[in-house]
């Protein structure tokens, strides 16, 4: 398996000459936020509020994990070529929203029941390696999925797959060594959202959720845990928690 080739879906957007030093030695404290149901848009301006925390101040401003769970929405990414505005068109009409982003990889969908994770991360303060970061945030999925007793894996193609059905999206953007966007993770999604595209550009595979492996329903609310505490194994950090972001008063 050939990781250059996984990897250059997400990697496209990141900075250039990545170094393997780091800034600290013990364990990094990363703030959990979780922002509920909310659109693709809200959430994109908190996203950047944390981007340009990092960027703008000289003191150590909180590495973040965003939780949420879109409306409907399709995004694409850098790599999709000019997408024609008649299928952008056509998505819209099936009453959801559409985005073209910074992130690597091509179309995808977001929704409810879909775990969206966004960690915004000062790379520094872990590893300056955006190809480690990738490894790690698909290492973190595999291990949530094995929690739930799924046996989940990589392959040359982005993401994260049990068989040839993916059950985890990862694209990312990499600037400075702070990291956004970031994983979408299947739980109960309404699956047939993504029979109106060709995820990822992938043509021959297929989708899958924690729900269908394990023949019931799997809410978000019963993978969060798990994915907080391999995200904390792999990055080998700890987790604060912040009270849910009240979109109304802080955009």
């Amino acid at each position: 398996m050939s990781s250059t080739g996984r990897q250059s879906l997400v990697v496209t957007a990141a900075v250039s000459n990545p170094s393997a030093d780091t800034m600290a030695l013990g364990k990094t404290a990363v703030k959990v936020i979780r922002l509920g149901r909310i659109s693709y848009s809200n959430a994109l301006k908190i996203k950047q509020q944390h981007i340009k925390q990092h960027l703008d101040s000289v003191s150590n401003n909180p590495n973040t994990l965003l939780l949420c769970e879109h409306e409907p929405v399709y995004t694409i990414g850098i790599r999709q070529a000019p997408y024609p505005p008649e299928e952008e068109q056509r998505l819209k009409a099936l009453g959801a929203d559409f985005f073209r982003t910074n992130r690597g990889g091509l179309i995808t969908f977001h929704g409810p029941g879909q775990l969206v994770c966004y960690p915004v991360l000062n790379l520094g303060c872990f590893k300056k390696s955006v190809r480690w970061y990738v490894c790690e945030l698909e290492r973190t999925v595999i291990m949530m999925c094995s929690k739930f007793g799924i046996k989940a894996s990589t392959s040359p193609d982005t993401g994260i797959w049990v068989g040839n059905n993916k059950i985890c999206a990862i694209g990312i953007h990499c600037g400075r060594y702070i990291t956004s966007h970031g994983l979408a993770l299947n739980c109960n999604t309404d699956m047939s959202w993504f029979d109106n595209i060709v995820p990822c550009g992938l043509v021959g595979k297929g989708v899958t959720s924690l729900s269908q492996e394990l023949g019931r329903d799997v809410p978000t609310e019963e993978a969060i845990p798990k994915l907080l505490e391999a995200f904390t194994e792999q990055f080998n950090c700890t987790l604060t928690y912040s009270d849910s972001v009240k979109t109304n008063t802080c955009l």
